[in-house]
């Protein structure tokens, strides 16, 4: 975690600056207290969605596809299955895919997601029974199962599209997501419609919340993910 490995990394300060203890340890707990109050999870959230404008009802026609990202796999005694962003994602395209079969002559969703976590079994698996049990005809499905970062799940979905003709793209993923996502498709040459399957949101308050801490570093890893973004694009790495 992001804000853990910042914590001792601040810990480490305040061990060898045994002079300035008391700042260091002021500032650690200063900066704990504003992402756990949401003060400061707050506008980290927002960044990652800055520049993004969603898609409320996106244009279906002709042939349509869905793109689904996953974000992972949480182990339950009734085996793998989705975490609560995942679920969400599910929810939205199954929406999507059913109103998709109103307006389309053809609707096809792929879902991308490897086993990033070596859980034993696939984002991409895992999800795609969800979406059948949700209402997706198999037939429609497209497994994409060996990503493993957000810009594979770009490069290897770019790889099935560009074998068929689409004449409307959608990519499903939560907000705080959805701008790096953005990013690496359009690497790939593909410009899908933005559609939020959620949206995070931190609680402002006096009183720390665990959320918020949760919130804070999931914003932090996909800043990083796009400062990671333009830094690899300049050096010609991605």
């Amino acid at each position: 975690m992001i804000l853990f490995d910042s914590f001792v990394l601040l810990f480490i300060c305040f061990m060898l600056c045994r002079k300035r203890r008391r700042l260091v340890a002021t500032a650690g707990v200063a900066l704990f207290w504003l992402i756990a109050t949401g003060w400061l999870a707050a506008p980290l959230l927002a960044w990652t969605e800055a520049g993004v404008t969603p898609v409320e009802r996106p244009d279906m026609r002709g042939h349509t596809t869905l793109i689904i990202i996953g974000t992972g796999t949480r182990r339950t005694d009734a085996g793998l299955q989705p975490p609560r962003d995942g679920q969400a994602r599910i929810r939205k395209t199954a929406e999507l895919y059913r109103t998709c079969r109103q307006q389309a002559i053809r609707c096809t969703v792929v879902m991308s997601g490897g086993d990033p976590q070596h859980h034993g079994d696939t984002e991409a698996a895992v999800y795609g029974r969800r979406l059948i049990a949700e209402g997706v005809d198999p037939g429609d499905l497209i497994l994409e199962p060996n990503s493993r970062t957000t810009y594979e799940n770009a490069k290897f979905t770019a790889s099935i599209l560009r074998s068929q003709h689409d004449d409307a793209r959608i990519l499903i993923t939560s907000s705080y997501q959805m701008r790096r996502a953005l990013l690496d498709f359009r690497r790939f040459g593909i410009d899908p419609q933005p559609v939020y399957a959620n949206r995070r949101r931190a609680q402002t308050g006096w009183l720390p919340r665990w959320h918020n801490l949760a919130d804070a570093n999931q914003a932090l890893h996909e800043l990083i993910g796009i400062a990671q973004f333009h830094v690899y694009r300049r050096l010609g790495w991605f």
